[in-house]
This record gives C-alpha cells, structure tokens and sequence, in this order.
C-alpha cells in the first residue's frame, strides 16, 4: 500500500484504479476554493451571439458562483464576421483610399454584449493584425483545413503607431461604452502563441508588439491588467525561451506586465486501437512555465493565467479525422479535466505560484454534425459531460481542505474537498490515462471533524450512465436530426444529474462504487 497526498506522486494521476482510501480533514484548510477553473475561450468569435453561442454563455455564467471570463481569438481580424473553423472576423480596422483608419466596433460590441449581458467577462486578447495593417497582407483568409492557418493575420504591422492607436481606440471605445471601472476589470492579453507559426516575426518584435499595445491601453485604463505572451507549452525549449526571453525584457524595460500567460497541453496518441491521453505533459508545461518565473524575483508572484489548458491543441480536430481525440464526447474528457483542475491547485501549492486561471479552450461549433469529435462543451445546444465538471466545480466554496489518499494497486481514484461554513463538498474521480475498460473502483471515504449532528448526503455522478447527454444518444440511435422528444430527453441528460435521492448520514464514512473515468460529487452539509 502506497500513501500519498491526493496526486502529489503522478503515478497517482496515471495509474490504474483499484481501491482507495480516502481521508479528508475538515478542520485542516490548505488554501482557498478560488474558481481558477472559471475561463473559457475558442478560435471563432462570431459564434459568440449565435443561437447556441448565447445559450452556452449564459450556461457557463450560471455555473459559477463569481465571475466568468471569456476569451477569443480573432478579435480584430477582418473580414465579414461570417464564421469558419478556426476562423472569425470583426472588420474593427479598415483603411480608406487614402490609407487613414477607419475604425467599426459593431462585431466586436456584439460579441463583448453577450459576456456581459449575462455578467460573464471578456477577456480580450488583442489580435489578429487587419489585413490592411499587415506586412504580408496576402493570402489573408485562410481555406483550412485545405492547409496552413497562418497567413497574413499572423504578420507584424507596418506601421507599430497605428497598431498603438488601434489598441488606444479600443480600449476608449470600451471605456465609453461600458465605462472605465467595468473596461478596467477585464484581462487585456496581446496576441496568441507568439513562439509558433501564429506571429510571423521575430522575438524582438513580438516584445514591440506587445509594449506598444499594453501602452495604449494604459494610457486609457490605466488601472486595467495586462499581460502576455501566451506562449505554447513551456515544456517545450522553444517555448521556454521565448516565454524567458519576454520575461528579461520586461525586467529591463519595466514595461507593465500585471499577468504572465502561457499555455499547457496533453498529448493524445492511439495506442494498440485505444486513445491513451498524456496528462502528465500538461502537468509539465504547468511547472516549467513557474520554474522560467521564478528566476525573475519581480515576477515570481504575479497572477498566472493559463490562457489555453487543455488535453491537445486543436478544437476544431473532428475525431473523424484525427481519431486520438476519442476521448472528446464521453466521460474520460470530464474525469481528465477534474484530475487537470486537482493537479493544478496541488502543483499550485507546493510551488508557491499564484494560478489565477486556467482557461479551457472549447466552446461550441454551429451547423457540425451531433458529437462529430470536437473539443467542445456542447453539440447543437445540448451540453456534453465535461461541462458538468465545471458545474461540479461550481459548487465548491470556502477553503480547500487536506485530503489524503491510500491507494492498492496503482491508485488511479483522488479527490479534491473544500469546506464552507458547516458545508463539505467533495469531487472525486477515477482517471487513468488509457481509455480501456476496467473493474470499478472502490472508494472508502472519510471526513474526519464534521460538525456534530446529522448530515444530509448529495451524491451527483458524471458517467456511462449518469449526466451524459452521448450515451443516451448513441442509444437513440445516433439520430442527426432528433425529434423534439428526443431533443428535450438529451437536453436534460447533459445537465449534472444525482446519482441518487439525498440522504442523512450520522457519520462521515461514506463508500463509493466508481466506474473507470467516472466523476462524483458528494455534497454534505
């Protein structure tokens, strides 16, 4: 028998389950419940305010009890704002025959209305480069996935004074609008992936890019956080450098930085006919970005954001196509995102780093087929399992709680609890990195120093069978086009569902029968 804090060894988050034992202390706080899980963003703005594009945004406002912040690619690229797979378009900047801007916020009000028409935030990330302000101007529009993404969006301006004043102009037209103290409160973040093919310029240039923008910001709102460089994952030397590199000449030149992106990533493989997902990487990418922080003693404690945390790095990647991206529909999405978000606080902790968030890039796709495979948190308006993580998460307030698990076999089953008041809340999960089946585990939970009294017991489940709006459509039949009925049945299972009737306990040891890849929330209180 193995004894460890909940998934501080990773061959617990790897493994394979065979029974846990499961102790949660109620009175032994280990740092606050902060709803680091509440950021979501995609590649294609103008689904933003489309039918299913608003009711997903007003599902992700409704599941936390603060604040939501959303971020977009494509805010300032142009075109006509009509959609595509890793596409999107405002028109925000034009010029007239005499090369003078011409600025339109019309696409790009539409899409911050929505945020905040349900309290949700932007989180604006200040890119891509107007066709007519690009060095390489064309190709403009890419035809993906007929090849290549990068074409002239990705290119720096000719001119960094009118990519100062368009930031400038932005930043004025959300202060007028919405008004300075509200501007003030989002994240304002310059460009995306800057280390790869999304910037077609140097290191030093993306540095200028970033130093005008946050500038002209300030200049505006000047008590509004902004940040970069949104690298890819750290674990990567390239990105290590670059993110390092960015870091020293914010050092040097006291450009403001109130914030450091970079992204975290998986890396799914097909392995003798199973999808096996790689959550280790992501973990890696996670610690490597604080190790490049923490040789910048001005840096080490500023608010992290990561920008896009994920288990692979293609949304719009249908799994017809790339078939390690199985994992997207079903159940084993909702059990790695719950192990991500309790590796995450615990890597967060034993660090020192300030997480601020981690921002999950899936949305929604309009007009795809039912379940076709992509990262997303619902198909044609009906919520797939993975969005009732977050409702899970949604639930846990107050202050973490110490948790600790001993585990025979490989111990794939850890937990996450948090205390509010004489309210315990506890996620569990039974993860494993391959998408196999496997005997059920078993967890025999306690939680030592309850209030005195009896408890009423809310048991919620994440599974084959439980808040799971694919399994009862594969059951269906797999309709394309449901019927009313059927649409109405598959509304209600993508919602987060009991796995049984509430009940009072007289005690806190409570044993749990979980599934491979199953998720559980247990409320007590």
């Amino acid at each position: 028998m193995r004894y460890a804090v909940a998934g501080f060894l990773l061959s617990t988050i790897l493994a394979t389950a065979q029974d846990a034992m499961i102790r949660i202390d109620a009175t032994a706080p280990v740092g606050p419940m902060r709803p680091i899980w509440a950021y979501f963003g995609y590649d294609e703005p103008n689904y933003t305010y489309m039918k299913n594009g608003r009711k997903l945004i007003g599902e992700l406002a409704d599941l936390s009890p603060g604040t939501v912040h959303i971020r977009a690619h494509n805010l300032l690229t142009t075109g006509d704002g009509a959609p595509a797979l890793k596409w999107g378009s405002t028109n925000a900047y034009t010029e007239d025959a005499a090369g003078k801007p011409v600025y339109d916020w019309t696409i790009v009000d539409r899409i911050f209305d929505t945020y905040l028409g349900v309290h949700a935030k932007p989180f604006v990330e200040l890119g891509f480069m107007p066709e007519a302000m690009s060095v390489k101007p064309q190709p403009y529009r890419h035809t993906w996935p007929n090849g290549g993404i990068d074409t002239g969006w990705a290119y720096p301006p000719k001119d960094y004074s009118k990519w100062a004043e368009l930031i400038r102009q932005l930043a004025l037209h959300a202060k007028q609008k919405y008004g300075q103290a509200e501007a003030e409160s989002w994240y304002w973040e310059v460009w995306n992936e800057p280390d790869i093919m999304y910037w077609h310029g140097t290191a030093e240039e993306y540095n200028r890019l970033y130093e005008t923008a946050v500038r002209a910001v300030k200049s505006v709102l000047p008590r509004a956080r902004t940040g970069g460089p949104a690298t890819t994952g750290p674990a990567s030397t390239k990105a290590a450098a670059f993110l390092r590199q960015f870091l020293e000449f914010c050092d040097r030149t006291n450009v403001p930085l109130d914030f450091v992106s970079y992204h975290a990533k998986g890396s799914p493989r097909v392995v003798d006919g199973h999808v096996r997902m790689n959550l280790a990487k992501e973990m890696q990418d996670v610690e490597r970005g604080i190790e490049v922080m923490s040789a910048f003693p001005r840096f080490q404690k500023l608010p992290i954001i990561l920008s896009e945390a994920d288990p692979e790095g293609c949304a719009a990647c249908s799994v017809r196509t790339y078939p390690q991206n199985g994992y997207r529909n079903g159940p084993l999405y909702a059990a790695y995102t719950a192990a991500a978000l309790g590796r995450i606080f615990q890597i967060a902790d034993q660090r020192q780093a300030n997480i601020e968030g981690i921002l999950t890039w899936a949305f929604e796709f309009e007009d795809q087929p039912w379940f076709d495979g992509f990262r997303t948190l619902a198909t044609n308006g009906v919520d797939k399992p993975v969005l009732n993580v977050f409702r899970m998460a949604g639930l846990m307030r107050g202050d973490r709680v110490r948790v600790t698990v001993a585990s025979t076999g490989r111990g794939a089953i850890d937990a996450l609890a948090a205390k509010s008041g004489d309210r315990v809340t506890v996620m569990l999960w039974n993860y494993d990195d391959d998408d196999l089946p496997a005997p059920d585990g078993k967890a025999t939970l306690t939680v030592a120093n309850l209030s005195p009294g009896r408890h009423l017991l809310r048991h919620y489940r994440i599974d084959a069978s439980h808040s799971n709006s694919y399994s009862l459509w594969k059951s269906m039949g797999s309709p394309q086009s449901p019927s009313a009925e059927q649409y109405s049945q598959l509304e209600a299972a993508g919602q987060l569902q009991l796995l049984e009737s509430p009940r009072w306990i007289d005690s806190g040891h409570i044993e749990i029968i979980l599934p491979r890849h199953a998720v559980s929330f247990l409320e007590i209180e």
